[in-house]
């Protein structure tokens, strides 16, 4: 596992369901195309899994 990951929001949440929408926002991702490094652990692993049609991820 890395020890970082980097997400990225490619989708837009305008046609999701609220779970998806606020997963995306408990990221930290607010706004198209915006990126955030978050820990590499099983909880933020969860939530990408969630909303992974939405996010683009990178081990850093």
């Amino acid at each position: 596992m890395a020890d970082k990951l980097k997400i990225t929001l490619v989708k837009s949440t305008i046609g999701a369901i609220p779970k998806h929408r606020a997963t995306v926002e408990a990221l930290g991702l607010k706004k198209l195309n915006k990126t955030v490094e978050m820990p590499d652990n099983a909880a933020v692993r969860g939530m990408i899994h969630q909303v992974k049609h939405l996010v683009k991820v990178e081990e850093i």
